[in-house]
């Protein structure tokens, strides 16, 4: 085995533009970790924000491999692994958020963050799932605990992290209302969305009233906005970072709890994602799947917030 591979690189922070393929050191797996051949790579908001801002990473100083969703084979097993061995599929989101640097042939990390490839999916497809899948779980399941018959308001819904936590939580059980343009209910509908909302053509805090859970994608001003469509006692999850006009105070005014949530590392959350897709309740949509060395149009196309789904690089072609 060669003991370097590609990778794709920055030496800077910056646009898109800064990104570009290398040849750089092959990690080793070191105790309790795996290494991983990487078939392909998820691309989410968390890498083009550490991109251009260095948010997760090295205490944001360049230069660094970017990118957390990883699909691929065990090559080899570190000191102490007995869940895994070489030649296994396996899909996850290593070190979040610390780095992981899944744009590359291989990947070296804990071998408890990575769960069995779901049966049935590509590895491209699979590799869109960890990130916004675990985070659509820890939200709803874990931070909010959806039951059976509450009604659950999804931002974004046809977005990344929504369009998983529309189908999440109908498999919870719950009465599920999206927000996305109207080109896209069609699609949200297949997907188990009871009801759906144009934010471009109606006041999403008119519109939708006595929510138990808002998930709340987008942040900013639809913080404040998500609080007028909860019932008292409801929850608003944001997994946007909070800033000055997290309603913190307001929300406890009006009787209801909101937090934000970052997502982490979670092997047992991959298992029950990958029984979902397993048993056809679950299914991610790739929006556009480029190789490993376009990395920086796969960054462009999703900053421009029209995906619907995810966007994928694909290392092995």
């Amino acid at each position: 085995m060669s003991h370097t591979m590609r990778a794709v690189s920055q030496d800077t922070a910056g646009g898109p533009e800064v990104l570009r393929l290398v040849e750089t050191a092959r990690p080793e797996p070191g105790r309790g970790e795996i290494l991983v051949r990487v078939h392909a790579a998820g691309v989410n908001p968390a890498d083009w924000k550490t991109r251009s801002r260095g948010t997760f990473v090295n205490g944001g100083t360049p230069p660094f491999i970017l990118g957390w969703d990883v699909s691929g084979v065990v090559e080899s097993v570190g000191y102490g692994v007995t869940i895994f061995r070489p030649g296994d599929e396996v899909y996850g989101m290593p070190s979040f958020p610390n780095p992981a640097g899944a744009y590359a042939d291989y990947v070296a990390a804990p071998a408890r963050h990575f769960a069995p490839r779901p049966k049935g999916l590509t590895h491209v497809e699979a590799a869109g799932l960890p990130l916004a899948a675990l985070t659509a779980w820890q939200a709803l399941v874990d931070t909010a605990d959806v039951r059976p018959g509450q009604r659950v308001l999804i931002h974004a819904a046809a977005g990344g992290v929504g369009h998983l936590a529309v189908q999440i939580a109908k498999a919870r059980g719950a009465y599920v209302i999206g927000t996305a343009s109207g080109a896209k209910h069609e699609l949200l509908r297949e997907l188990g969305a009871d009801e759906l909302v144009d934010y471009r053509t109606r006041d999403v805090a008119e519109a939708v009233r006595e929510v138990d859970v808002v998930l709340d994608p987008v942040g900013g001003a639809s913080w404040s906005r998500s609080l007028r469509s909860l019932r008292p006692g409801g929850t608003l999850v944001s997994i946007e970072p909070p800033t000055d006009a997290f309603p913190l105070a307001e929300a406890e005014a009006v009787g209801v709890r909101a937090v934000f949530m970052l997502v982490e590392p979670d092997q047992q959350g991959l298992r029950e994602i990958s029984h979902l897709v397993d048993t056809g309740r679950l299914r991610v949509l790739v929006d556009t799947t480029l190789p490993l060395a376009r990395a920086a149009e796969a960054h462009r196309l999703g900053e421009l917030g029209r995906a619907t789904g995810k966007i994928v690089l694909s290392v092995t072609d």
